[in-house]
């Protein structure tokens, strides 16, 4: 499969090509990448100094943050994890747990906080925000699912101050992507290989 050139390749076409080459993955490899991506993580001095963490519990064979959930978990810290809100399309709350076997599946069967223990995301003020997507380039834009659910959470006035982490695979870092003016950057994209920092 050729890698992606300088030329802009259209979302939808990229979402296709990401989600096929994602989905290819074995077992094996997801997990171990994601435990080396977890290491390369909290070696980030502004990741290990927050006492707030926004993550994401993955699905179809995302780079499994539950990994970093847990250590934060161990570490002390306080984690918060995203609940779709119900009739909202592309908005999310937030919850604040202390097990990750304390979830229920909710929107798309991905595992939440139960909706008596979420709040609306302007409530919390993360230090660090773990964020999947499809592709990400070096400049800090990155290619969600296309249903804005991130870049509205990013947008909150809480989001300002935090440290934003694109979580991937190496082969989702591609040369440059198309972006909208609604689209919110991240700081970082840490990938079972590499660690990018984004020029501020």
């Amino acid at each position: 499969m050729q890698p992606y050139s300088e030329i802009e390749v259209p979302k939808a076409a990229m979402r296709r090509e990401m989600r096929a080459r994602r989905s290819a993955l074995a077992p094996e490899f997801v997990q171990s990448a994601s435990e080396t991506v977890t290491k390369r993580l909290f070696a980030l001095p502004r990741l290990a100094a927050a006492t707030e963490i926004l993550a994401y519990l993955p699905i179809r064979n995302e780079v499994d943050a539950g990994h970093a959930a847990r250590l934060a978990l161990s570490l002390g810290k306080r984690l918060l994890l995203p609940r779709c809100r119900p009739g909202a399309p592309g908005v999310m709350d937030l919850g604040c747990v202390a097990c990750l076997d304390d979830l229920a599946p909710g929107s798309y069967g991905i595992l939440e906080p139960r909706p008596d223990a979420c709040r609306p995301a302007e409530a919390f003020s993360p230090g660090a925000i773990l964020v999947p997507g499809l592709a990400f380039d070096p400049s800090g834009a990155r290619l969600g699912y296309g249903g804005g659910y991130y870049d509205r959470l990013l947008s909150q006035p809480a989001a300002a101050g935090a440290f934003v982490v694109g979580l991937a695979y190496d082969f989702q870092i591609v040369p440059r992507l198309p972006r909208e003016a609604w689209d919110k950057p991240v700081d970082a994209v840490v990938t079972e290989r590499q660690t990018l920092l984004i020029p501020a």
